[in-house]
């Protein structure tokens, strides 16, 4: 057999044709790998190939993806494309599975909100005005940011905040913006959007948590961050 591709061997016996058929989780690992490799050598087809390569690793996964391309390559008919990109395809893989696996970030304080977000705003000189959408327990769904450098407050509009939170199935949200000039202190506009949106809020049912407004620390002292909720300056 030289170097059979897929494509060239029947029907019933190709990986990609059983998978649109089937769904993966009708192949084998060697089919699916087969997939991948598309070729075999002058020896063996790609499924064939496939085997020897889960075989040369003890037939167990786990240890294939562990594999270096260089390790990959000493297996006839595997060149460095083909090692390139089995190796790439395991690491999106274990990417995937560690998010899937990770718990939501808890925002459960002002202070933790700062912890998340500082490296964000981090030598910003723009403002930039941010909507955490969180689940039941304050776990963090997902991070938007709504507006940059504008400092009209009346610009942030809850339509597109709600809009939005409701499309990530959000039980809250959190509103943070940041103040490029160090002082946390929240202006008349920060307060009056805050209560804009608590309202809208109360309508739709999505709960706002808090606002936090992000400086930075100095040596006198003065505070990195206000809470309008910690600090009673809206009614939430």
């Amino acid at each position: 057999m030289s170097n059979m591709m897929i494509a060239e061997m029947p029907a019933c016996e190709r990986p990609r044709e059983r998978l649109l058929e089937f769904g993966a989780g009708a192949l084998s690992n060697a089919e699916l790998l087969a997939i991948l490799l598309r070729t075999g050598n002058s020896e063996v087809s790609a499924v064939g190939l496939a085997r020897i390569l889960l075989d040369k690793f003890g037939g167990d996964l786990s240890q294939l993806v562990d594999a270096t391309v260089s390790e990959l390559q000493e297996l006839k008919g595997i060149g460095v494309a083909k090692a390139v990109e089995i190796n790439a395809a395991f690491a999106l893989a274990n990417r995937l599975s560690k998010i899937k696996g990770k718990a939501p970030l808890k925002l459960a304080s002002p202070l933790s909100v700062v912890d998340y977000m500082r490296e964000t705003f981090r030598g910003k000189r723009q403002e930039e005005f941010h909507v955490l959408f969180l689940d039941t327990k304050n776990g963090l769904l997902k991070d938007n940011c709504i507006t940059v450098g504008l400092l009209d407050r009346s610009l942030v509009h809850a339509r597109e905040v709600f809009r939005l939170a409701v499309r990530e199935a959000a039980a809250k949200i959190l509103l943070v913006h940041n103040h490029p000039t160090g002082d946390p202190t929240p202006s008349s506009q920060d307060l009056q959007c805050t209560r804009k949106l608590i309202e809208a809020g109360k309508v739709i049912g999505i709960e706002v948590v808090d606002h936090v407004v992000i400086g930075t620390v100095r040596s006198g002292g003065s505070r990195e961050y206000v809470s309008l909720r910690e600090d009673g300056l809206v009614v939430f």
